[in-house]
């Protein structure tokens, strides 16, 4: 992908990283899916910039991101709802928004959510690592946190922009979970103990895992595993009985016993819960 344009980060916020689909199929290497953790409104960005679903986009949490482009570019930015403003004037999101060459884009800070994501005509064209542009934050597989002062390569421009691509999100509710493979390790009830939750998001959370505090949940076997392997949406039980609930930049193997696994379709859910907001579990009986 040749580059046309070349943003410029400005300042990178809290912290902002490439992601896109992420790559998958590599946890025998030791590797993390990695990709963006709110994959539905990545995939929102990039359709409304008429780019396809593995274009990179920009994560970035909590705002504070700004940027600057040497060419006109056309962006979107969806995901937790910021004030976006481009030279100092207010502009909306989940629209494509036009951004004139050395104009500055600025996010606040959203009322609610975590992550918001940046797309641009094109898709950011930074190196592949595993046939992904993806940041891995455990790892350090992919282009590193964005700094300020760094200059981001900008693809061409492929598809068509589309103005009222604004579809309805996912349902919000309650995660749904399915079996874990370490149920015989937890009482009877340690399920139906956290689905009767609510639990709280702890501050420590972040892309490797979210961290949840509420009723512990009963064990009936001590000690711990042998590392095994860990998939995506894994819910594992430390010695502190305290659930955690595992994203894409998890380790692919884990010694603490897991009791369930997320849904895929609601682990996007995870991407935009702060601290000490609840979450709840439900599962089929």
């Amino acid at each position: 992908m040749s580059s046309t344009s070349i943003i410029t980060v400005l300042d990178p916020g809290v912290l902002t990283t490439v992601q896109d689909e992420g790559r998958p199929g590599f946890a025998h290497l030791g590797v993390p899916r990695a990709g963006a953790l709110d994959v539905p409104a990545a995939a929102l960005a990039n359709r409304i910039v008429g780019n396809g679903p593995s274009a990179a986009v920009l994560e970035t949490v909590l705002g504070g991101l700004r940027l600057r482009s040497d060419t006109g570019v056309w962006i979107a930015v969806t995901g937790a709802p910021v004030p976006l403003s481009i030279d100092g004037r207010p502009r909306g999101v989940q629209v494509p928004e036009w951004v004139p060459a050395g104009a500055e884009v600025s996010l606040g800070t959203p009322d609610r959510g975590v992550r918001s994501y940046v797309a641009v005509a094109g898709g950011f064209a930074v190196p592949e690592v595993l046939g992904s542009r993806s940041t891995d934050t455990l790892s350090g597989v992919g282009p590193p946190p964005l700094v300020t002062g760094q200059e981001l390569p900008v693809g061409a421009s492929v598809g068509e922009i589309r103005a009222h691509d604004t579809p309805r999100g996912p349902a919000v509710g309650p995660l749904r979970l399915l079996p874990g493979p370490r149920r015989d390790w937890f009482a009877d009830s340690a399920l139906d103990v956290l689905c009767a939750g609510p639990y709280s998001v702890l501050a420590e959370s972040n892309r490797v895992g979210l961290r949840l505090t509420g009723e512990r949940l009963p064990r009936v076997r001590d000690g711990e595993l042998a590392s095994e392997g860990m998939v995506f949406g894994a819910i594992q039980v430390p010695p502190d009985g305290m659930p955690v609930v595992l994203l894409n930049d998890h380790p692919v193997t884990g010694g603490y016993p897991v009791i369930a696994v997320v849904e895929p379709g609601d682990l996007w859910q995870c991407a935009q819960l702060r601290p000490g907001e609840a979450v709840r579990f439900t599962h089929r009986r």
